[in-house]
């Protein structure tokens, strides 16, 4: 066995160990097929006051702009999709949202992966990414093999669905690599026909200042009366897209105990959220992703729904 299939077998295998649902592996170099469509969505502003976006275009395209040396992408898909959901009628926050922030328990996953590189392989330089970065994350996990991404621009996996985190290692190893998987949406659009504020204008092109997520998490001002009555009782993000979505089927529940929530939100009413107070949001999210449009903000998104 070459060296290269060696190593990349050893990486997939401590993936494996450490929890990650799978592991592809890439070759870094510029996302040719990326580049004219990211160019488009940001000239037709699809990324609303996300002004980041607009940001480090070229490092978002090529990773060996980002790490010195890049040789490989290493890929991978962790899985949050949860035993129980919320209770029904009441105000909803997404799946991904109900446990510990997902940047902190994949970040020290990513760590014991590259110390284990380390150890077994020598030193190999590189950088741990989990939406910290400008990487096309979802872009690099199709090139790696792990899945195609669908007409709701969300990454899918025949196997398991789409609730899954996507996070990657950019590393100066060179590695045996996979190659993409065809395309399985097919003539489906339950997708594009369910979202509540018609933010999937064509297959695979999602307005990011159409979604609910961006709304709920992103925008900083005023939501506009534009969208009003349009939100299906979501207070903070939104899986429509993904729960509609035949292919989710397959999911199943994830076996990591930081995911699971908070004792006390599943079982929250709409009065509950509506007389929420900052001590009680504290105590409810203080490692959950929800804190990132703070107790204000949920409070906004609770008032625009009324």
């Amino acid at each position: 066995m070459n060296s290269k299939l060696k190593y990349s077998e050893l990486i997939k295998a401590e993936a494996k160990r450490l929890g990650f649902l799978s592991c592809g592996i890439s070759k870094a170099e510029f996302l040719e097929e990326e580049a004219p469509r990211l160019e488009n969505w940001l000239n037709k502003n699809m990324n609303g006051e996300m002004g980041y976006m607009q940001n480090h275009f070229d490092k978002r395209l090529d990773p060996t702009k980002l790490v010195d040396g890049a040789k490989s992408v290493v890929s991978l898909l962790l899985n949050y999709y949860p035993e129980e959901e919320q209770t029904e009628n009441t105000f909803k926050i997404s799946k991904y949202a109900y446990g510990h922030d997902y940047h902190h328990v994949i970040k020290s996953k990513l760590k014991e992966l590259q110390e284990y590189i380390s150890e077994e392989i020598g030193e190999v330089g590189g950088r741990a990414f989990v939406d910290s970065a400008p990487v096309l994350d979802k872009a690099w996990a199709a090139k790696s093999g792990l899945g195609w991404i669908g007409k709701h621009s969300n990454l899918l996996t025949q196997q398991v669905g789409s609730f899954y985190f996507i996070a990657e290692l950019i590393i100066d190893l060179e590695l045996d690599y996979d190659s993409p998987v065809t395309d399985h949406c097919g003539s489906c659009t339950a997708c594009i026909d369910s979202c509540p504020t018609e933010a999937i204008v064509e297959p695979y092109v999602v307005d990011g200042s159409k979604c609910i997520s961006y709304f709920t998490i992103e925008l900083k001002n005023e939501i506009p009366t534009s969208v009003k009555g349009q939100f299906d009782d979501w207070v903070f993000g939104c899986d429509v897209c993904q729960d509609v979505c035949p292919w989710n089927r397959f999911s199943k529940p994830h076996k990591e105990p930081l995911f699971n929530p908070h004792p006390e939100l599943l079982s929250m009413t709409k009065k509950d959220w509506e007389e929420i107070t900052e001590d009680v949001f504290r105590k409810i999210f203080q490692k959950s992703a929800v804190k990132r449009t703070k107790y204000s903000g949920l409070k906004r998104n609770i008032k625009f729904l009324d």
